[in-house]
């Protein structure tokens, strides 16, 4: 069993008099933490000085359609995409926004808005990313409509696909399932948030309509709320770049220059023979793997819970056969249960499956909190004992 040798409360907790034992373990949200020790050891690579009389205006280039993207993102952008080899960055417009959850409500106003009929009908396959729901119903616009799981769905008109992959919350790689390509109404917005080389293979160099890309999920920075779409069709971008102007008038330069410079370092690391204390990508895939093979062998030991399976593929990138480490754990249980009670009763907190569009028995759980905090998570999941619930 997986056990602490020496458990001890997590270091960012603080209140230091709560014992180990009241200490709740949140890991409903994404937040990245887990990559602070390797940027820690990059010492001042990526500092960055801003003076008092930098960055002050609203423009950053007026001969891009995206006027308020810094160059020298716009720059690392490219090259790191051109170094991993995850996605085609020719031909198309960069839009950069605050994080991709602006980008994906841009993404969908802009398609809406060049339907000939509305509202737009908004779907993702089940289990989908749970904020997909909240982005595109929380304003009541008139112009999209929510209508829940894709794999159902057969209503007429125009419609937009939200396709993630590798998916969250389940890490599968996916592809549009509603599937009508000859439908000139039909529009796939495809979030690409997790296909990185930490996370999964690197099969193929992604090339779609619009691709949505977070610089959170790469490197760990959810604090500089960054994100990046490739966006094939020019009235399509102006749109999203419309609706950036009027939502934020832009997105800060402080955080577009810090994610330049970290992006540039990315791509010095990623390209280097070093080890994996030096290679990002080297590194965050061996911590990904050291923490989904402690998490399957509690899984395996305790019998009552279950976790996808992830077939290997070959990765361009590493040039070799590699399995998927994703940074969410879809986790089951095989009893009649309402798993994100029960965890809660354990005092772990994580995301119910529900809120994905699935069941009580599945939860969401992330993979990428700081070390202290998810050991104390399988210390938790290795002790509980499940209690059957007479009504899911």
């Amino acid at each position: 069993m997986v056990k602490l040798e020496n458990p001890k409360k997590p270091e960012n907790v603080s209140n230091k008099n709560i014992p180990l034992s009241d200490f709740v373990v949140n890991l409903d949200h994404g937040d990245p933490t887990a990559y602070e020790e390797y940027w820690r050891k990059m010492g001042d690579r990526c500092t960055v000085t801003i003076r008092g009389c930098d960055l002050m205006s609203y423009f950053s280039d007026l001969t891009n359609l995206c006027w308020f993207l810094e160059p020298e993102l716009e720059d690392a952008i490219k090259d790191l995409h051109g170094a991993v080899g995850n996605a085609a960055t020719e031909d198309r417009y960069i839009v950069v926004g605050t994080g991709s959850t602006q980008l994906c409500q841009a993404a969908v106003h802009a398609l809406s808005s060049l339907a000939g009929t509305q509202p737009v009908s908004v779907v993702a396959a089940a289990p989908f990313y749970s904020t997909y729901v909240e982005e595109t119903t929380y304003v009541r616009s008139g112009m999209y409509k929510w209508e829940g799981d894709a794999w159902g769905f057969d209503k007429k008109g125009p419609y937009i696909e939200l396709v993630t992959s590798p998916n969250n919350p389940d890490g599968t790689i996916r592809e549009t399932v509603v599937n009508r390509p000859d439908d000139d109404e039909a529009k796939v917005i495809h979030d690409f948030a997790y296909y990185w080389p930490h996370y999964t293979p690197i099969t193929r160099r992604q090339d779609h309509d619009i691709m949505l890309f977070t610089f959170s999920k790469i490197t760990g920075h959810a604090g500089s709320r960054i994100g990046w779409a490739l966006v094939k069709d020019k009235e399509v971008a102006k749109k999203m770049v419309e609706y950036i102007i009027v939502n934020s008038i832009g997105v800060s330069k402080e955080s577009q220059v810090r994610t330049a410079k970290i992006l540039k370092v990315l791509k010095e690391t990623c390209n280097s023979e070093s080890d994996e204390s030096e290679n990002f990508f080297k590194y965050g895939r061996e911590m990904m793997k050291n923490r989904w093979e402690k998490l399957r062998e509690v899984v395996k030991e305790s019998d009552a819970f279950t976790l996808p399976k992830y077939p290997e593929a070959f990765c361009n990138y590493f040039g070799k056969s590699l399995e998927s480490y994703p940074a969410f754990a879809w986790l089951g249980t095989k009893e009649e249960t309402d798993l994100v009670s029960e965890l809660r009763r354990h005092k772990v907190v994580c995301r119910a499956g529900e809120r994905c569009g699935s069941d009580k028995k599945h939860v969401r759980v992330s993979m990428l909190s700081r070390e202290d905090v998810f050991n104390v998570f399988l210390e938790r999941l290795a002790n509980m004992k499940l209690i059957k619930s007479i009504d899911l």
